[in-house]
C-alpha cells in the first residue's frame, strides 16, 4: 500500500482532533512549530549535501509535513487551507514561467524558441516587481525576510540593490572595500571601543559576503564548507593529541598542535 497526499492531511487532522488527537499536537502554534520547521529544512541540505538520496527523501517527508501542520493550523482558524496554498503556489510559477506558459495556463504551449537564460532573468525580476507594487511594497529591499540566516540575508539584500544599479563594477573594488573595512576594524580595536568594533566587524563580515557574491559564491554555502573542513582538521588534531599524549589545556597552546594541523592540511582534510 501506497499512502498519498490526501492520507497525510487525514492523519494531520486526527493529531489535532479536540478529543482523541495527541496532546503535543493540539498545544501547537504556527510560532511553536516554527524551530521544528528550521530544523527539518537544515537536515535536508544537509542530507543533500551529503548525496545520502535515502535520508533526502525522509527529510523531504519532514518538511512537507510541516506545510500540512501549518495548513492545518489555519484551516482550522478560517484563514486559508492546504489546497489554498498548492493553488497559491501554481499561479504564482505559471505567472513567472511566461516563456514556459506564454498564456499562464498549464495546457498552454511554450514557445518555438525559447529565449536565453538574460531574458529570462529580466522578466523574472519585472514580474517579482509588479507582484511588489500590488503588495504596496516601495522598496526592492521589502520582502527580503527577516528570519534568513544573517550570510544569506546579507547576500539577498545585497543581490536586491545590485538589481537598481546600487554596486561595485569591478571585482578590484570590491577587494578594496573589504581591506578598508578591515582597517577600519583595526583602528576601532586600537582604541578599545566596544560598540565602534562591533559595527566595524559587521561591515568586515558584510563586505566578506559581498566578495562572495561577486565571485558567484554562496556565502552560507562557503561558511559551511569551511566549517566542516576546520572540523575535519580539529578531530584530526584532536586524536593526534591523544596518540602524542599532548594537551592543549591550561591557557597554553602547545606549538605541536600547530604542527598536527599542518599535517591535516597536507592529508588534504
Amino acid at each position: 500500500m501506497s499512502y498519498t497526499i490526501a492520507d497525510l492531511q487525514y492523519l494531520m487532522v486526527r493529531l489535532r482532533d479536540p478529543l482523541t488527537g495527541c496532546p503535543w499536537d493540539l498545544k501547537q502554534t504556527p510560532i511553536t512549530v516554527v524551530p521544528h520547521t528550521l530544523e527539518e529544512v537544515y537536515e535536508l541540505v544537509d542530507a543533500i549535501e551529503q548525496g545520502d538520496s535515502a535520508q533526502v527523501q525522509q527529510e523531504l517527508g519532514d518538511v512537507l509535513f510541516q506545510v500540512i501542520f501549518y495548513s492545518q493550523l489555519a484551516s482550522e482558524q478560517g484563514s486559508f487551507d492546504f489546497s489554498n496554498v498548492v493553488n497559491d503556489i501554481v499561479e504564482k510559477l505559471l505567472r513567472r514561467h511566461p516563456h514556459v506558459f506564454p498564456d499562464g495556463s498549464l495546457t498552454s504551449r511554450r514557445a518555438t524558441i525559447a529565449p536565453d537564460d538574460a531574458a529570462i532573468k529580466a522578466r523574472w525580476e519585472e514580474i517579482k516587481q509588479d507582484e511588489r507594487q500590488q503588495k504596496s511594497q516601495h522598496s526592492v529591499l521589502d520582502d527580503v525576510p527577516q528570519a534568513l540566516p544573517a550570510l544569506t540575508r546579507a547576500m539577498k539584500l545585497q543581490k536586491r540593490a545590485s538589481q537598481s544599479g546600487f554596486d561595485w563594477r569591478e571585482l578590484s573594488h570590491v577587494i578594496t572595500s573589504l581591506r578598508d573595512e578591515l582597517e577600519e576594524l583595526e583602528e576601532a580595536i586600537a582604541l578599545g571601543e566596544a560598540a565602534a568594533i562591533a559595527d566595524e566587524m559587521g561591515d568586515v563580515l558584510f563586505s566578506a559576503v559581498n566578495l562572495s557574491r561577486h565571485l558567484g559564491l554562496d556565502a552560507e554555502t562557503e561558511t559551511r564548507n569551511a566549517s566542516k573542513k576546520f572540523e575535519r582538521r580539529f578531530r584530526f588534531v584532536e586524536q593526534r593529541c591523544k596518540e602524542m599524549g599532548v594537551s592543549g589545556e591550561g591557557g597554553t597552546v602547545d606549538p605541536q598542535l600547530d604542527l598536527f594541523w599542518n599535517e591535516a592540511k597536507a592529508a588534504g582534510l
